[in-house]
């Protein structure tokens, strides 16, 4: 593998800028089967079907001549405005042309549900309302005359397979696409022409009129015949949002948007069949513009867990709740009984990864990964993440599903056996392992709601046995981890690390401790860029790569957290904000934030994110909750 940094990267011409629009500019659609991203000038750039983890039909995110889908005016690049529908994931885009003005909805549809799913079969109980196995789009005249294009060019298997085109009546509006054993089928009541691997459509819209076009890979392919069912589609998908929408318990506060707005992203990001919810839609975005920091997001991590479920039950959104906990309960262990850190959203235990080195990557990025090599790393972060999330939802739930107590007993005995070792942290580092702090943390977290639980159930024994053990890593970290008065990120080194902020996220120390308190000062004050949070400094930590990165935004909303933890309220506010007003013009973010450019880095929405955004938010929420209290 031929590792580049920053340095390396070839220059770029002030004349010849990249092509690759910025992923902040980038809207999030999905239908909790499949997800898409479509670019500002209206073509969607990125679709894997009919899951998240697929290879992708439309990649040219990766590489502008990998596959992309668009529909609108003829000659223009800039919409006059785009946002979504309120309540909902369906994107609206208004365009001003210099003969009218037009709007273009999008979404991946959902509807009711029609018999068991043969496309993404279901190991969940499905619901009332699934997907329809489509991407719809309406195009509609508001003023004047507008001349309107679509062009839709799928390249199958990440840009390898060109696809072959073939009308299917006598009328130009229905075409197949196959390719790498996939068939789609585009419907119009446009008319068709085939151009090799892409099909072109184009006609002028007067004033009141719309089109539409659908991509189906349903079953049978089935697809809306008119503009009018292809409007209702629409209709019912951001009816079925908001009807989701409704049942969640939003805080009437300034930062309810932000928060619906991630509400809606973690959703979208959750594949419903199994119940689980992937770290972010996309691969090989990268951390370090230019480098090598890429990585496949598109699986499940168990250090998710803990978060997705505070973050579920928060907003009172149990049902998802409960769905991503007979997700982990699913999971098939290691030979030890431990979980892997990962998994495919379908339960999928091997990761293995390559690289792709016929794509030229998003802006040069390069390697573009398919898999994570990480899958069968050993963090020991993982049994804490599961435990504190079986006792969150035992709490909220006021029972112990008789299936999650063996998963209890085998992390807490994982635990238990693998606390003293070395591993490589929760940042995957492809360095040597190292006693890291954030590793010792979540053992303690492990074994401490292992206790609890046990506890709950009524098993002296085993909570007296995790108890003791609990305090005997507490103790160890204190000794070991611990220099000048400050957390560090591992036994034998003085460096900062981020992760240790999950200290005071997780209760390890009293809310007025002076080792809480310090090294929570220390972060904000050493390992800041412009006061957002960088996980480690890369000079000082022996990760495996090359190359410099952003300041992570989870890492910021946890420094949130910890402040208002140790009772800093006005600085954790000040900080909230700040991020706040760095999300995208759409309200995503991105897994990093460049605060010399401005520009959000890294896979693309990203799930950590937005559960840190909430949980970041709910703690000053209720802070403020409890000072009218008093």
């Amino acid at each position: 593998m031929t590792t580049a940094s920053d340095d390396d990267a070839p220059p770029q011409s002030a004349a010849a800028p990249s092509p690759f629009p910025p992923i902040a500019d980038y809207a999030f659609l999905s239908n909790c089967h499949t997800g898409a991203l479509i670019a500002p000038d209206g073509s969607v750039d990125w679709l894997c079907v009919p899951r998240f983890d697929s290879p992708s039909v439309f990649g040219s995110l990766l590489d502008r001549e990998a596959g992309m889908f668009r529909i609108g005016p003829f000659g223009l690049n800039v919409p006059a405005s785009r946002q979504y529908e309120p309540g909902s994931n369906t994107i609206s885009a208004v365009w001003n042309t210099p003969t009218g003005w037009v709007t273009v909805r999008s979404a991946l549809t959902m509807g009711p549900s029609r018999g068991e799913d043969t496309v993404t079969p279901h190991t969940r109980p499905p619901a009332d309302e699934d997907a329809d196995h489509m991407l719809v789009r309406t195009v509609t005249c508001l003023d004047g005359s507008v001349e309107v294009e679509l062009v839709c060019e799928p390249v199958f298997d990440y840009g390898r397979t060109p696809a072959e085109w073939v009308l299917m009546d006598g009328d130009r509006h229905t075409a197949d696409a196959s390719g790498a054993g996939r068939t789609l089928r585009l419907r119009t009541d446009m008319a068709l022409g085939i151009e090799g691997g892409r099909v072109r459509a184009r006609h002028v819209l007067e004033k009141g009129e719309t089109l539409y076009c659908a991509l189906s890979w349903a079953a049978e392919l089935a697809a809306p015949e008119t503009a009018e069912e292809a409007v209702a589609q629409l209709d019912a998908t951001s009816t079925f949002w908001r009807r989701w929408f409704s049942h969640a318990r939003f805080p009437d506060h300034r930062w309810r948007e932000a928060i619906q707005r991630s509400a809606l992203t973690i959703k979208g990001l959750t594949y419903m069949p199994t119940g689980a919810t992937v770290a972010a839609l996309t691969t090989s975005l990268p951390e370090t513009p230019g480098g090598e920091r890429n990585w496949d997001y598109r699986y499940t991590w168990m250090r998710d867990s803990t978060f997705t479920l505070q973050a579920l039950h928060y907003l009172n959104l149990d049902w998802e709740a409960d769905e991503f906990m007979q997700f982990i309960a699913d999971l098939e262990s290691n030979g030890d009984g431990a979980l892997q850190i990962m998994y495919g959203i379908d339960g999928t235990r091997d990761l293995t990864e390559s690289t792709r080195d016929d794509l030229s990557g998003y802006a040069g990025a390069r390697p573009v990964r398919i898999g994570n090599g990480a899958f069968d790393q050993r963090q020991n972060d993982v049994f804490g993440a599961v435990l504190d999330s079986i006792l969150l939802h035992t709490v909220r739930s006021k029972r112990l599903p008789r299936r999650l107590w063996p998963l209890v007993q085998q992390q807490a005995t994982c635990a238990s056996a693998v606390w003293r070792n070395p591993d490589q942290g929760i940042w995957e580092a492809r360095g040597a392992p190292q006693h890291y702090v954030s590793s010792k943390l979540m053992c303690w977290v492990a074994l401490d709601r292992a206790s609890k639980i046990a506890g709950i159930r009524g098993d002296r024994s085993a909570e007296e046995t995790w108890r003791a053990t609990a305090e005997e890593i507490r103790a160890d970290i204190l000794e070991h981890g611990v220099k000048d008065g400050v957390l560090r990120q591992h036994y034998d080194t003085e460096a900062l690390d981020a992760s240790t902020l999950l200290a005071a996220v997780f209760g390890f120390l009293p809310r007025g401790d002076q080792l809480l308190r310090a090294t929570v000062d220390a972060i904000a004050t050493d390992l800041t860029e412009d006061g957002f949070v960088l996980r480690y400094r890369t000079g000082e930590t022996d990760d495996g790569l090359s190359g410099k990165e952003g300041s992570f935004l989870i890492c910021s909303f946890w420094l949130v957290s910890a402040l208002t933890v140790v009772e800093q309220v006005q600085e954790a506010t000040d900080l909230m904000e700040r991020l706040l007003s760095v999300s995208s013009p759409l309200g995503l973010y991105a897994e990093e934030f460049d605060t010399s450019t401005g520009r959000h880095l890294g896979n693309f929405p990203q799930a950590f994110s937005h559960l840190a955004l909430i949980e970041a938010a709910g703690r000053i929420i209720l802070h403020e909750r409890m000072r009218e209290l008093m």
